[in-house]
């Protein structure tokens, strides 16, 4: 569903409130590349100006952005985690970023969104990539599901919830390219051993990098018939994080993060 331009202004204020959207960051630069065509399409989308912020591998980092804003008058911001998990990052990293930015501009009103999954909408989205290298919805192909991998036992067990949840194929199963197990190439072994006669991998990746290079290399040579991009600049993408920014600027007040 196409969503409705965002304006969200404030009674008496001048206008939207600013998204700063935080991404993991990479040395690979197709990925800050990846990040700024999505945020284009939500800029495009919503009228809502966003601007972007890293964490670690490329500048600017978060603190440096909003400093920038309060700097040009700005006193309230959503930042938003574009990550695809809750895990260390969004629950430890970027809290301590608005702590200390609480800390050094006190009247600057924060709003802390969600990670971008788990979301219904991801999955037209990892459909929409296997659509672009020739794989649909098919009750003979079974798919891996290969996100990054995390030491947080809950964020990998929302890709084996997300997993679970999809239909229209013979299996859907989760695996990760780092930190758990299986690996996608163990998981495209496992599904041909159990009868499978197609095998495919859906990348829940944000953008290309080393873990999207690594599971596409791997999973091919592992058997995989096809190893679908990472999800981009797709409009579920843009959509999802326009729904973020709003659940953030419309929640009772600003976020409390704990100290």
């Amino acid at each position: 569903m196409r969503h409705q331009p965002v304006r969200a202004g404030r009674p008496g204020g001048g206008g939207a409130v600013p998204l700063v959207a935080v991404a993991h960051g990479s040395r690979d630069s197709r990925a800050a590349a990846t990040v700024e065509e999505l945020l284009d399409l939500v800029r495009r989308s919503s009228g809502v100006r966003v601007v972007t912020s890293y964490l670690d591998h490329a500048p600017p980092a978060p603190g440096q952005v909003l400093g920038g804003l309060v700097g040009e008058g700005a006193d309230e911001a959503v930042v938003l985690p574009l990550l695809l998990t809750a895990a260390y990052h969004s629950k430890t990293d970027i809290p301590g970023v608005l702590r200390a930015a609480r800390a050094s501009y006190p009247r600057l009103r924060l709003h802390y969104g969600a990670t971008l999954g788990p979301h219904p909408l991801m999955t037209g989205a990892l459909e929409r990539r296997l659509a672009e290298v020739g794989v649909r919805p098919d009750p003979e192909t079974a798919v891996v599901l290969a996100a990054a991998g995390s030491s947080d036992p809950a964020a990998n067990a929302t890709i084996g919830r997300m997993a679970r949840g999809w239909r229209g194929w013979r299996a859907v199963v989760p695996a990760y390219a780092s930190a758990a197990r299986p690996t996608p190439a163990e998981a495209v072994r496992a599904l041909y051993a159990a009868g499978a006669r197609r095998v495919v991998v859906a990348s829940y990746f944000l953008a290309p990098g080393f873990f999207a290079d690594k599971v596409r290399d791997e999973a091919l040579a592992a058997g995989a018939v096809a190893v679908s991009p990472a999800l981009g600049a797709v409009p579920e993408l843009a959509e999802i994080t326009a729904q973020r920014y709003r659940e953030a600027l419309l929640s009772a007040g600003p976020v409390a993060v704990a100290g």
